[in-house]
């Protein structure tokens, strides 16, 4: 066996000495394992390194536009073939679009709308650069979608990056297309100064020559203003008439001018800087005007709102706005507004009217300050043009003791300069740091204690060159009012102030700012009231101008109060970020431009008499049957304040998980305490503002307002875990304390009734939840029996489920079995009909062959016959030869033996045949 190849017994009995050799040596074993896993890895890793990735490719692109749009569709991203188009054409549009963008589907229509009106003038091209094989996709990297881009002869891109509305890119596309404005009459370069936009002009003579010098530099660098600015806030024009040039000071062609409204217009300087359209365009970009400024966020996430606010206090103004219009009424109105709010010119005055001065009714006046008009008028000649503000000394500053007001100016003719039109120039930054040093030098005021103005200078100590004057005064409770008078819109509550510098009691919300306007504290010194020209820089609180396109971003003004309700998109407000307040117009009075400076100035004045704007949510109703009692902003005074119930408000908000895990104690709570002395509150401060003694910074924050004793609120210890015996404790606690006055015998009587009232509610409570407790007890021990009975189901189901999977086991079997006598059977039932069918062929054989031996047998007596009639006609002839008939008849005896030995062979065939 071992020759052929067989295990012999030596060789069966191999393994068993290695098995036990490996047992006692097991490291044997760990590295044969080792190196069968490292093995098995470097084969997978072969394996797959072989295999290769199968990527479905992509489909091929799709018109994005119709043919039958003026927009020239490169739906497969020929960029080469757009700059080959854009050779032939002075201004081209590229929109550039992926077609899964929905921002650039929306935007299809918009362009198409703008091709319509200026694709005779316009070449518009699309191009995907979405699709991978395109030169577009592998050229350009953008990151957002869709991406316009504008083409003047050979200068550009000039990105677009405007609201993707049709009017505004073809605003657009009119400005690249003539960036300069023809100005050839002095009419025409009125129209063009009085526009709010900053305006460049250039002056070229052009009789000269075709194209005089600089004249190309000062095209492109109106180009490169787009390229910098898509919103297009400077204006370019060009002037090549010298009588209008001489206008506005330009004599020498070449010149540039920069016009601006408030400050002084510059002329380029060419001798500082090189003339290039780079430098020109940064020249007016860094000298011009925003003295109201268009505001287009992209997207309702956008933080172009949130840096524009943090600058300073806002004027939102939302208007609906055509770009395409040549008259905006609306725009004007707003316009004048804003030149008059920032032009300082006509804002200072050079001294207070002393006649004006002298005309005082009231007697606290000339009782307290009899020499008051003659020292203010020695204060104010110190110099032509003060620069002054009037300083609130606060409570804490030891001056305040005997001084409440002081006037601090800046001493001009040491100081700041005027400027060429004999204008003092007032810097807010200055008057801070003439205020620091007020402030370091208080001892140089301490002896003064008098009722009249008493006054002294002081060197800056920031400066040698600058003093400051400060007059300081002790104004008494019954002197000090504001102005006003049924004529002016200038209307500011009354605010008397004590020696101690405490307000009084009739206006507690009111704050007294650091610093104010000088004439707000001066009495009946002379102002325009009225008037607004200059406002800016006689306040502290100057207002930056904005505008918004109502028809874009309405959104943003009803997230700021406007009414969604109202047809005509016009709204106003005012936000200041640093206070966290805004203000909103009344819309039910219409936007023009006396209302617009109406608000402006309420909210300029040191005690403006604007309210607040709060939001509430609308959507809140009340419902009497709730346990806890949702507060908002418009019900907070009567649930919380005028309530004469125990108050206590949770301040929660929907994003907040802990605020929602307190729910159910919060109802728990509502229905322990009595409802006819306890209310239970919540405040949803996402949604819904308070006044600031009443906002948090934390959440959940409760707070418990006792009944008579609103203004002692309290506010749950944020160390104490938030629980019912907790809360139940720090009700009972801050509602159990008295109240400052002393209290009676009644009082005493009633309080104790209500003690007991309060005793026996919580004892009912107690017994009901005690009722509740054995309830549950109950209900637990059922639930207990039933899941026991539901285990033994369990249990019972599972052993049943065993037995049915043996059953099904054992029936598997037996199908199996019967399938393969199944196959076995049918198997022979093939070979049984193959066996029939060679039957049946050989029986037919034999039907063939069985036909042959009668055609035989007939034809064999046929021979017969004709024989025995041949003997028969031969018989006489018979005996003539016998010789002849014997051998006749021994040759048919053979041939008949012949016959029946064929015949017995035949039938012996057949019979084998059948067998």
């Amino acid at each position: 066996m071992s020759l052929c190849g067989g295990p012999g017994p030596a060789a069966a009995s191999s393994p068993r000495p290695r098995a036990a050799r490996m047992a006692r040596r097991p490291e044997l074993l760990c590295g044969a394992a080792i190196a069968l896993g490292c093995a098995f890895l470097v084969a997978l890793k072969v394996t797959c390194s072989r295999a290769k990735d199968v990527t479905m490719p992509a489909k091929l692109p799709m018109n994005f536009f119709s043919t039958r749009s003026p927009v020239i569709d490169l739906f497969r991203g020929q960029l080469d073939y757009a700059d080959h188009l854009r050779q032939d054409s002075e201004i081209a549009l590229y929109f550039f679009y992926a077609p899964w963008c929905g921002q650039s589907v929306a935007a299809r229509e918009e362009i198409e709308r703008v091709a319509s009106r200026l694709s005779d003038q316009v070449l518009f091209v699309a191009i995907n650069c979405w699709w991978n094989q395109g030169k577009c996709r592998k050229q350009k990297h953008f990151f957002y979608f869709p991406v316009i881009h504008l083409y003047h002869r050979s200068f550009g891109p000039i990105e677009y990056k405007g609201p993707m509305s049709a009017v505004y890119i073809e605003k657009f596309v009119r400005r690249v297309m003539t960036p300069l404005l023809y100005i050839s009459s002095r009419s025409k370069l009125l129209d063009f100064l009085s526009n709010y936009e900053p305006g460049v002009i250039g002056y070229f003579e052009f009789n000269a020559s075709p194209q005089p010098p600089g004249y190309l530099t000062f095209f492109t660098s109106a180009l490169h203003s787009l390229k910098k600015d898509y919103l297009g806030t400077i204006r370019f024009g060009v002037i090549t008439d010298k009588h209008v040039a001489e206008e506005i000071s330009l004599v020498n062609s070449g010149s540039v001018y920069l016009h601006r409204h408030v400050n002084t217009s510059l002329i380029y300087p060419n001798d500082d800087m090189n003339y290039t359209a780079e430098n020109i365009c940064k020249w007016a970009l860094e000298n011009r005007e925003m003295l109201i400024r268009w505001l287009r966020p992209h997207g309702g996430k956008s933080l172009l709102l949130n840096n524009e606010l943090k600058k300073g206090p806002a004027l939102l103004i939302f208007i609906p706005y055509n770009p395409l219009a040549e008259i905006h009424p609306l725009l004007d109105e707003i316009t004048k507004v804003a030149l008059e709010y920032h032009n300082c010119n006509k804002s200072q005055e050079a001294e207070p009217d002393p006649k004006h001065m002298g005309d005082n009714d009231s007697p606290a006046f000339h009782s307290y300050v009899p020499d008051a008009h003659i020292k203010l008028a020695e204060t104010f000649s110190i110099t032509t043009y003060p620069c002054c503000n009037t300083v609130v000394l606060p409570q804490w500053h030891s001056i305040s003791r005997t001084h409440n007001v002081c006037e601090l100016c800046i001493n001009q003719t040491l100081g700041v300069k005027p400027n060429t039109v004999n204008v003092p120039h007032c810097n807010f930054i200055e008057i801070e740091a003439a205020l620091d040093s007020f402030y370091l030098q208080e001892h140089t005021f301490f002896q003064v204690i008098s009722n009249t103005i008493e006054c002294s200078n002081f060197l800056s100590f920031y400066s040698p060159f600058n003093y400051y004057t400060a007059c300081c005064r002790t104004v008494n409770r019954h002197f000090l009012s504001f102005i006003s008078s049924e004529k002016t819109i200038l209307q500011t509550p009354k605010v008397v102030f004590s020696s101690h510098g405490k307000k009084d009691k009739d206006d507690i919300q009111n704050s007294i700012p650091h610093i104010e306007d000088r004439n707000c504290f001066i009495p009946h010194l002379h102002i325009s009231g009225t008037n607004i020209t200059g406002l800016s820089c006689r306040t502290n609180k100057t207002l930056n101008l904005y505008l918004l396109d109502s028809n874009l971003f309405w959104i943003y003004a009803e997230r700021l109060g406007a009414s969604r309700s109202t047809h005509l998109k016009e709204f106003a407000a005012i936000v200041d970020l640093k206070e966290e307040v805004h203000y909103v117009l009344d819309q039910n009075q219409s936007l023009i431009g006396s209302t617009l400076e109406n608000f402006i100035k309420n909210f300029s004045v040191l005690y403006s008499p604007l309210k607040r704007h709060l939001v509430d949510d609308a959507s809140v109703r009340f419902h009497i049957q709730h346990v806890i009692t949702e507060v908002t902003t418009s019900t907070f005074h009567d649930i919380v304040l005028s309530n004469e119930k125990n108050v206590l408000l949770l301040y929660y908000a929907q994003w907040c998980g802990f605020c929602a895990s307190l729910n159910h104690i919060f109802i728990q709570l509502a229905r322990l305490l009595p409802p006819d002395n306890f209310t239970v509150a919540r405040i949803d401060i996402t949604r819904n503002d308070l006044p600031w003694e009443f906002m948090t910074d934390r959440l959940p924050t409760i707070l418990f307002f006792p009944h008579h004793r609103k203004e002692q609120s309290m506010k749950f210890p944020e160390d104490f875990s938030v629980n019912l015996p907790n809360l139940l404790k720090f009700i009972l606690h801050y509602s159990s304390l008295s109240s400052s006055a002393p209290c009676t015998k009644e009082c005493l009587h009633k309080e104790t009734v209500l003690q007991q009232g309060h005793i026996l509610h919580l004892e009912k409570e107690i017994q009901k939840l005690r009722s509740e407790i054995s309830a549950l007890h109950q209900a637990h021990n059922h639930l207990e029996a039933q899941l026991s009975e539901a285990k033994r189901e369990e249990h019972q189901v599972q052993q049943q489920k065993h037995m049915l999977e043996k059953q099904h086991k054992t029936l598997q079997l037996h199908s199996e079995q019967l399938q393969a006598t199944f196959d076995q059977k049918n198997r022979e039932l093939l070979e049984m009909a193959e066996k029939l069918q060679e039957l049946a062929d050989a029986s037919e054989n034999l039907l063939k062959e069985n036909t042959l031996l009668r055609i035989l047998v007939a034809s064999r007596e046929g021979k017969l016959q004709r024989k025995d009639e041949i003997n028969e006609a031969l018989q006489p002839e018979q005996k003539l030869s016998d010789d002849n008939i014997l051998v006749s008849t021994a040759t048919a005896t053979s041939e008949e033996k012949r016959i029946d030995i064929d015949s017995l062979e035949t039938e012996h065939s057949s019979k084998n045949r059948t067998e």
